[in-house]
């Protein structure tokens, strides 16, 4: 949880200062803004901090979705779309705290109810995390600001580690039987280890690149992380930490300038 705050502290120092028409700068997501990015985080953390507290507001919210995933997600953006960027800012702090405290009020060991499945308040919080370093790196090559790795990545590494099988099930594909061995680096220089040690498919490299990669903000050829085996080699082309369509990604050198900076 301690995690979840920072990590949003930082995405807000990057829009905090910003002039009005900055907001309208393009990002790296075809037809998003930087008003684009904060509205999807305002309408994401705003289901969350409900999931939270008020489940059965919840349960009845999603069950009037559509089964369009990115209609829902562009009906989500409108309502937060029409604000001036002041209000929007401040519409976003109110969600995003508001939801932080309501997962903190859960119990460890309940669940509660989300878009794919039930989860415990930690692995939701690790969800939102995932959205702030996507949508936070969006945000920060729009600007053209090389962020800085900290640890707090390794609670994502957990949840792509968990949600390993999204990449297949949004194209369609059979996730494979066999079990992927995951040794990752962490920006202090330990070590993650996730799986069976004698497994021949391994993911190995650092944790940043790795959330990269699964938040599909850089291409794998930009990314210093290794593939043994060919079911691993495959899972670096489709994975994703996120369900629903896996999108274009990003094109090999596309923000080559900005990470030789």
């Amino acid at each position: 949880m301690a995690a979840l705050v920072a990590e949003g502290r930082e995405v807000d120092e990057l829009v905090a200062g910003l002039a009005p028409e900055q907001w309208a700068l393009p990002t790296p997501a075809p037809g998003w803004t930087i008003a684009h990015q904060i509205a999807h985080l305002a309408a994401t953390f705003r289901l969350a901090g409900m999931a939270a507290a008020q489940p059965d507001a919840f349960t009845a919210v999603v069950s009037r979705l559509s089964g369009d995933f990115n209609g829902n997600v562009e009906a989500a953006l409108s309502e937060y779309l029409s604000d001036p960027p002041e209000v929007l800012l401040e519409r976003w702090r109110a969600e995003r705290t508001t939801a932080e405290k309501a997962l903190a009020a859960v119990p460890p060991t309940q669940v509660v109810p989300w878009l794919v499945r039930p989860l415990p308040p930690g692995v939701l919080a690790a969800a939102g995390m995932m959205e702030l370093f996507g949508h936070g790196q969006d945000i920060a090559d729009a600007l053209k600001v090389r962020r800085t790795p900290t640890d707090r990545v390794g609670h994502l590494v957990g949840f792509a580690v968990r949600t390993w099988d999204f990449g297949y099930l949004a194209r369609g594909l059979t996730p494979p039987e066999t079990e992927l061995r995951f040794e990752l680096t962490a920006p202090s220089g330990r070590v993650w280890t996730f799986g069976p040690e004698d497994a021949t498919e391994k993911v190995t490299g650092p944790a940043w690149d790795f959330c990269l990669l699964v938040c599909r903000r850089r291409h794998r050829d930009d990314l210093a992380l290794r593939a043994t085996g060919a079911v691993a080699d495959h899972w670096l082309d489709i994975a994703q930490a996120y369900r629903g369509p896996a999108g274009p990604g990003r094109e090999p050198g596309q923000f080559a300038e900005l990470d030789r900076h």
